[in-house]
């Protein structure tokens, strides 16, 4: 009797601890979701080795991401780059491709060092990137005062740009020079987690489920302080919480258009494919979206804060590819088809999460052109 008691005991100890530690397990892999650092690229973007520099060439380690076509952000340990195209006839082996080198913004390339490609072209402020002027301000938020960059502009309808996994509002400065050339005011928004803003209560993202408030703020202080209209322009998390805000502010009629970037319609495909990305066991995957779900206060049932289930009621951009690891193209897709009436979707081919623009940024501001031109 005896020992089947002690066996059957050794059998719930076991079980209570496989079952602990894929409890742990599944918090760590919802990890690279909940507690993606801003301005850290996502677990989805490899590494690459610098091979060889010389003036207006890198060589880099081939790979995928090293092949994307158009004009990157390239970071690393202490080093920020602006790289271009691949150069086409210019000799190389073949594990290895060779892009423009436009200019090393901070640091330096050394051979050998690991680096990756990221959306954000620009480090600093509009003024020291850019040379465009702009004024630090403060929102009053939910959680407390919100940095902001606001760039004034002659129009009274303004763009308000939200960053999304893995940037820092750093990153939206990609289109500051078109807006600013369309003389359309900018606010530039960092929310809460960002560096210098609000920490949440529970210090995890939520994946624009709870961050869409601080975009709710960001309109009640254009609104405050002259405009008439406000276009929200967000990138993956960043156009959840715009679509978040188009239904859900009390000031939502100001709102008059959206522009969603890479949008993060499907939250939980987005937190298995990061923790995927992070080498998490497959069979651990269901237990990281349960996992985030319960750290986050979601329903255990599921019923999520859905961005695709959100009414659209004002014209909507929507740029977006197949290419995309992180933000499945299949919900951008099936979203726009259920709204074809207020949302037009651009495809881009071959661009990475949240680098509509830098895969082809003259047709991406051509696009946004001609979208903004009825509405400001």
């Amino acid at each position: 009797m005896r020992t089947a008691r002690a066996t059957a005991a050794a059998a719930v100890t076991a079980a209570i601890g496989v079952g602990a530690a894929a409890v742990v397990a599944g918090r760590l892999a919802s990890d690279a979701a909940l507690k993606a650092p801003p301005g850290r690229p996502l677990p989805t973007e490899p590494r690459l080795t610098v091979h060889a520099t010389e003036p207006g060439r890198i060589t880099l380690t081939r790979d995928l991401a090293s092949l994307h076509p158009g004009r990157y952000g390239l970071t690393g340990d202490g080093v920020h780059a602006v790289v271009g195209p691949v150069l086409d006839g210019v000799q190389h082996t073949a594990d290895t491709v060779v892009r423009r080198l436009e200019r090393v913004t901070h640091g330096s390339l050394r051979t050998g060092a690991k680096v990756w490609l990221t959306p954000q072209v620009h480090i600093g402020d509009p003024r020291s990137a850019l040379g465009l002027d702009h004024a630090d301000i403060d929102i009053p938020g939910e959680l407390g005062s919100l940095p902001a960059w606001f760039l004034p502009g002659a129009r009274d309808t303004w763009v308000i740009t939200v960053h999304g996994l893995g940037t820092t509002r750093e990153h939206p400065m990609v289109v500051m020079e078109f807006l600013h050339r369309a003389r359309i005011p900018v606010l530039d928004l960092a929310y809460r987690q960002d560096l210098g803003a609000p920490r949440a209560p529970d210090g995890l993202r939520h994946l624009g489920e709870t961050e869409w408030r601080d975009v709710d703020a960001a309109i009640r202080y254009a609104v405050r302080y002259g405009a008439r209209k406000v276009i929200l322009h967000g990138w993956s998390t960043g156009a959840a919480m715009a679509l978040h805000a188009a239904a859900r502010s009390g000031v939502r009629d100001r709102i008059s258009g959206l522009v969603l970037d890479s949008p993060v319609l499907d939250p939980e495909a987005t937190l298995r494919a990061l923790a995927e990305a992070r080498r998490a066991p497959r069979i651990l995957l269901p237990l990281a979206v349960r996992a985030a779900r319960g750290r986050t206060g979601a329903a255990a049932d599921g019923q999520r804060l859905r961005p695709d289930g959100e009414p659209v009621t004002v014209p909507t951009l929507l740029l977006h590819g197949p290419a995309d690891t992180v933000a499945p193209f299949a919900a951008s897709r099936g979203f726009a088809r259920r709204n074809a009436d207020r949302v037009n979707l651009h495809t881009v081919a071959d661009a990475p999460h949240g680098a509509m623009w830098n895969a082809d940024p003259a047709r991406y501001e051509e696009t946004l052109r001609r979208f903004l031109t009825a509405l400001v």
